[in-house]
This record gives structure tokens, C-alpha cells and sequence, in this order.
């Protein structure tokens, strides 16, 4: 029994000495004003520090939120530069294709390999965005038109587009080349 009076003793002893014991002099220390203003205090600089580095993690997501949206939009144009470059090339071979199938007129089977090649390569054209239009009767519009020449026409109005040299093409509704056409006077 001397081993558990002595723990007792021990026990007691470290309780009286640890900063949480309830002596009188520390426990109306703390609780003094000058302690309490100190703690507040320190709570308003933490609080204030806490906000500032609140702010700049917002600002930093508002920045990167805004960095992706701009990324986002330049690829987007890069393509589409990319695709118009492609089809500016391939567009004066389709031309020459729609001439070959009006002068092939007459032998069917040339006719009909010169169609599939020229669907194949309008559908093609399709599915990056590339449609072509052919502005046949409608008024003449320079920002979509390139008049090559003006006729008198009987029973058409002046300004009115009455043949279509060549058909126009639009990339995601923006002109990538005007049609030619011609003008009645």
C-alpha cells in the first residue's frame, strides 16, 4: 500500500503545479480586462489575416476561372483559322470538280464518279462547319457577294444577283469566300 499513497501524493502534487490548477492567482489573471482586450485583440488581427488571405485565394480562382474561359476561346479561333486554312485549299478543287461534272454531261459513269467524289468532299466540308451557299435571285450584298460582271436581264430587278459563277462559303456563319456572281443592271 506504501506504492499507492505515494502515487496519490504524486498526483496531487502535479495537479497543483500544471497551468490548468485552480489556484486563485492565475484564474483572476485571466480572467482580468486587460488579459480579455489582449485575446480580443488577437482574435481581430487573426480574423483580419484570415480575411486577407481569403480574398486572395478568391481573386486567385476569379483569375484562373478567367485564364481557362480566355484558353477556351482561343483554341476555339485557332481551329477555326486552322479549318478555314484547310478548306481555302481544298475549295478551288471542288470548283474545278462542279466544272468537270457540267462538261462530263452526257457520260453517266464519269458523271457519277465526279458526283460521289464532289459529295463526299461538300459533306466532308459539313461537318467541320463549312456550308456553301449559292445567292442566286437574291439582292446583291458585296459583304457576300463579288460581282464579276452585270447584265441587263429581263424580268429581274437592278442589284439582283442573277447567275452564280462560283458558290460562296460560310465557316460557322462568318464568310470564308464570297460568291461571284453576276448583277442585273
Amino acid at each position: 500500500m506504501a506504492t499507492e499513497e505515494t502515487r496519490t501524493e504524486e498526483f496531487s502534487a502535479a495537479a497543483a503545479e500544471s497551468p490548468g490548477g485552480d489556484s486563485e492567482g492565475e484564474s483572476a489573471g485571466a480572467d482580468s480586462p486587460e488579459a480579455v482586450e489582449q485575446d480580443l485583440a488577437a482574435l481581430v488581427a487573426k480574423a483580419k489575416e484570415r480575411d486577407e488571405y481569403l480574398a486572395v485565394a478568391q481573386r486567385t480562382q476569379a483569375d484562373f476561372e478567367n485564364y481557362r474561359k480566355r484558353m477556351a476561346r482561343e483554341n476555339a479561333a485557332a481551329q477555326n483559322r486552322g479549318v478555314a486554312k484547310v478548306a481555302r485549299e481544298l475549295l478551288p478543287a471542288l470548283d474545278h470538280l462542279e466544272h468537270a461534272l457540267k462538261a462530263a454531261a452526257g457520260h453517266e459513269d464519269v458523271v457519277k464518279g465526279f458526283a460521289l467524289v464532289s459529295d463526299e468532299i461538300v459533306a466532308a466540308l459539313g461537318r467541320v462547319g463549312i456550308e456553301s451557299f449559292s445567292p442566286e435571285g437574291e439582292p446583291f450584298d458585296p459583304n457576300e457577294h463579288e460581282a464579276m460582271a452585270a447584265h441587263a436581264a429581263e424580268g429581274a430587278e437592278p442589284g439582283t444577283v442573277i447567275e452564280v459563277y462560283q458558290r460562296g462559303y460560310l465557316l460557322d456563319g462568318q464568310i470564308l469566300r464570297p460568291a461571284r456572281v453576276v448583277v442585273a443592271e
